[in-house]
């Protein structure tokens, strides 16, 4: 019986972690470098993967230019779906999924610094593996995360547990001792 218990508990953690982790990104506001995958059901020509570019635009079939910076999946598959909507289609069903999430950045004692992809539920545990580890002199608690959206501040000191987002900076200090 104590082993059903704990099988379930342990099936109702994974449970509960994978929503957690879909609830995170749910909110995720889209930026420079995620490609989408844009369908629209029932028309091939109009679904397509695209890359945002630097501005955060996406150039889309029929309705041009659209800027995207600051929209979830969700928002903005709204706007295409009311312009598509707007003389072209009758009752548009779009769809909008990240493919690949723009980049994060890590440097300091790492040994392999520099830009890597962000997967959900990065942790800088799982950064700092990604970048090859830490070197001898990185420091044990002395990490510092600037995310993009921070625009003329102080990095933020984090743990090795804390969450990692797509267009994050973070730097490993190095130790003295």
């Amino acid at each position: 019986m104590t082993s059903v218990i704990r099988l379930f508990s342990y099936v109702l953690l994974l449970v509960s972690i994978s929503f957690a982790n879909a609830a995170d990104l749910s909110d995720y506001s889209l930026g420079a470098g995620d490609l989408l995958g844009i369908t629209v059901y029932g028309e091939e020509d109009l679904s397509l993967e695209v890359r945002l570019s630097d501005a955060g635009t996406i150039s889309y079939p029929f309705l041009g230019e659209i800027s995207t910076n600051g929209l979830s999946t969700g928002e903005l598959g709204e706007v295409i779906r009311s312009r598509l909507a707007d003389g072209y289609l009758v009752n548009p069903s779009v769809n909008v999924t990240v493919i690949e999430y723009r980049q994060f950045f890590i440097y300091g004692a790492v040994e392999k610094p520099g830009a890597y992809p962000y997967q959900p539920g990065l942790t800088l545990q799982k950064a700092v593996a990604l970048a090859g580890g830490f070197t001898e002199r990185a420091s044990s608690d002395k990490f510092f995360v600037l995310s993009e959206d921070q625009v003329n501040t102080d990095p933020v000191r984090i743990d090795i547990n804390s969450a990692i987002s797509p267009g994050d900076t973070v730097t490993v200090e190095e130790s003295f001792f």
